[in-house]
């Protein structure tokens, strides 16, 4: 008779699931997964000129190429396998890693140096004999960055969404920076370049950053809970929701967010609120309200941090330049074997060869 009942049961939750539109139901987690990691829907060509679901609405419309060098063979035509994928190499700590959040005259504070709190990043520049060299020699280092930004702590929304820029679009609560879900190309990040451990890759600043989900994220496989800020003020939320179901682009809207209950500063409230998700675009697809410029920043709307100290570029970034005008094309290559193409500008007052953003 016990058998028969725990068989029924069994029967009952998949029977349950499949009214529902789920996939499956994990016992241990309480968890309802909707979809596949097996068989992820791959974002490229989900770029748009004005806001639309499940595209990155983005304020770069011209993309000329960077990011991984070639395709992984996770990627198979309009999916991907997120469990075949590559991760770099490596487990580098960050103890003088610095993140603060402050509220203070209506506004939310937030500072730090853009160095991950809690958790170890890859090795980068990617090694050569780091299998990951293959598909994707990111030749950039983390360094250390200083940014703060004062938000709204009720930001209200705009007439009409904004554009996404390439660059930091909001901040995780263990200090690490996002970026929105494109790569140099104009192509999923998060399916072509290959990041760390932690789902995290630098640029060629130093920014160390997420482009969608991370393991080392606290709350993110959470219900409802709050896992960082985007530029505008709004909270980004986990990936499943009170009733711990995960959420995909057919419950968001089209900047990737909804309205639902959730906890704001200690109170219970129904608010606006974006979600990270697996799916693409993964975090934010456009600004609901007003972004903020980073203080102190270049006031250019995209929210580029200040480099912690200024560094020379590297000679071959140099001599590429030689003789050359600013904003010349150029191209040379690296001490990794690899061609890096970009334009020659004076970052460090010195005119160089600049790389296409990652």
């Amino acid at each position: 008779m016990k058998l028969e009942s725990n068989l029924w049961a069994a029967f009952l939750i998949v029977f349950l699931a499949n009214v529902a539109g789920v996939d499956e139901v994990p016992a241990q987690t309480g968890r309802i997964e909707v979809l596949d990691p097996h068989a992820l829907p791959l974002g490229d060509g989900k770029v748009s000129t004005e806001p639309k679901r499940g595209y990155v609405y983005s304020c770069m419309t011209q993309f000329r190429g960077g990011g991984a060098q070639h395709a992984g063979n996770w990627i198979r035509g309009a999916i991907w396998d997120s469990t075949a994928k590559v991760q770099v190499q490596g487990d580098v700590a960050w103890p003088n890693a610095i993140f603060t959040i402050t509220t203070e005259n209506g506004n939310r504070r937030v500072t730090g140096n853009g160095l991950p709190i809690n958790h170890t990043t890859g090795i980068f520049p990617v090694q050569r004999s780091d299998p990951a060299f293959q598909i994707d020699r990111n030749p950039n280092r983390i360094e250390a960055q200083q940014f703060a930004y004062s938000l709204p702590l009720f930001p209200n929304p705009a007439p009409m969404p904004a554009c996404v820029p390439m660059g930091i679009i909001g901040v995780a609560l263990n200090g690490v920076a996002f970026f929105n879900a494109l790569d140099a190309a104009g192509r999923d990040a998060v399916a072509h370049e290959v990041q760390d451990h932690c789902s995290g890759h630098p640029e060629m600043r130093g920014v160390y950053h997420y482009h969608g989900p991370s393991s080392c994220i606290a709350g993110a496989t959470g219900r409802n809970t709050l896992i960082g800020y985007a530029l505008d003020g709004f909270g980004i939320y986990s990936m499943y929701d009170e009733n711990g179901k995960e959420l995909t682009n057919a419950d968001l809207d089209e900047c990737h967010g909804r309205v639902s209950r959730i906890s704001w500063d200690g109170t219970q409230v129904n608010m606006y609120h974006y979600v990270l998700t697996r799916e693409y675009p993964y975090t934010v697809g456009c600004f609901r309200a007003v972004p903020v410029r980073m203080l102190g920043g270049d006031g250019g709307g995209q929210s580029v941090p200040l480099p912690a100290g200024r560094r020379q570029p590297p000679p071959e970034a140099i001599a590429a330049c030689a003789g050359l005008q600013p904003a010349a094309q150029c191209r040379f290559t690296s001490p990794f074997g690899d061609t890096v193409t970009g334009t020659c500008r004076s970052p460090a007052g010195r005119l160089a060869c600049v790389p296409e953003q990652r």
